[in-house]
């Protein structure tokens, strides 16, 4: 699933989409202030049984780890390579994370390598300290890389329609990209994480490839009624987004906003969207969004203005806690040069509201990889033509 971008900015499109974690109430409610975030530690349900010809397969930390958040932040997105030890084809049909520290763990998402770059990751991990490596924005691996599962909070096991599946080549290795969030740990004690995903693959040569397509808006919130202070200024909001996550980060909140704009300046407010036309057709059938604490609505829209628009997601009432993909009741087929648009609507009082945002300064927020940071995604499950 491919969208079209400017050149710099395809580069961008698999920059980092999951952060953040906490309670998030509906819009007209006040937020549960009694919950510093969400725990996400219920035990989740037995896996639904095996389909004709699929098998679990585990994979994740053997070394649990312990995150620290660097250049000031509260962050840490942590890659780790796991190896399925896949000798023949196979196909993806279905994942369950299980976070093993839930008071960190707030997303995960798994990039498959083929083998040259499963090489070539096993060199970054060899030159890093420590279990797995730092990669803030992408897998850290040179080379485009598919994004083929991931968990969010209120995501439990996600099955792949009946039939699809991701493929995965013998020899292919997975990218577990985790975000630990760290604000509220206090002096570093945050823990250690040895989480991991059961896989649900497929030999069947019958079934049909899958892909993810990712669809973002920028974010230009600014600071909350009678908020005040140095980062309510836009620059000094953003160089502090490009402090701690790296030029990269700028580059995204620059190039959002030259995409979707039509290169005109940044359009301040609580509501944001833009079009991204396809340039490969294929059929829709599961659709996310994300944003992070301060979500009020996000919606994706194909071809809207037209005799042809269709709602593919719709969440009036956004909560950080449900953000399982969902099947769409029927498969929508697109082509090339149709449009899909995404709209985020954000609410800055609530950074004085919820637990983990209160004790921070107020801020000017744009798209960034932190939890007080902001994001505008949609995420589709397409199979293409």
């Amino acid at each position: 699933m491919r969208f079209t971008r400017p050149a710099t900015a395809a580069a961008l499109a698999a920059v980092m989409l999951l952060a953040a974690c906490g309670s998030q109430s509906e819009p007209d409610a006040a937020p549960d202030t009694n919950n510093a975030h969400t725990t996400h530690s219920g035990s989740a349900p037995p896996p639904t049984p095996l389909r004709d010809g699929e098998r679990f397969v585990d994979v994740g930390l053997s070394t649990p780890y312990t995150p620290k958040a660097p250049n000031g932040g509260t962050d840490e997105y942590r890659c780790f390579l796991v190896d399925p030890k896949l000798t023949k084809q196979a196909f993806l049909t279905g994942s369950s994370f299980k976070p093993q520290n839930a008071a960190l763990v707030h997303h995960a998402i798994f990039y498959r390598l083929d083998p040259a770059q499963a090489g070539e990751a096993a060199k970054v991990d060899a030159k890093s300290e420590g279990e797995g490596w730092t990669c803030f924005g992408d897998s850290g691996v040179q080379g485009q890389t598919a994004w083929v599962a991931h968990w969010a909070p209120g995501a439990g096991e996600t099955l792949m329609p009946a039939g699809f599946g991701f493929t995965m080549p013998p020899g292919s290795k997975l990218v577990m990209q985790v975000h630990y969030n760290l604000l509220g740990a206090g002096d570093g004690a945050a823990g250690s994480d040895a989480s991991g995903m059961q896989m649900r693959l497929s030999d069947s040569a019958a079934l049909k490839p899958l892909e993810t397509g990712l669809v973002m808006a920028p974010v230009e919130l600014p600071c909350e009624p009678g908020g005040s202070g140095p980062l309510c200024d836009r620059t000094a909001a953003v160089a502090d987004v490009k402090k701690r996550f790296g030029a990269p980060s700028e580059e995204q909140v620059n190039q959002l906003n030259a995409w979707c704009n039509n290169g005109g300046a940044p359009k301040p407010g609580t509501t944001q969207s833009c079009d991204q036309p396809i340039d490969q057709g294929g059929t829709v059938y599961m659709a996310a969004g994300h944003m992070h604490l301060l979500g009020r609505a996000i919606k994706m829209e194909l071809n809207p203005g037209t005799a042809s628009a269709q709602t593919l997601l719709d969440v009036p009432q956004y909560s950080f806690d449900e953000q399982a993909l969902t099947p769409l009741a029927t498969p929508v087929k697109i082509t090339k040069g149709d449009n899909v648009r995404v709209t985020c609507t954000h609410d800055a009082t609530l950074r004085k509201q919820l637990p983990q945002l209160k004790q921070l300064p107020s801020r000017y927020v744009v798209w960034g990889e932190g939890t007080s940071d902001e994001m505008c995604l949609g995420i589709l499950v397409v199979a293409p033509e």
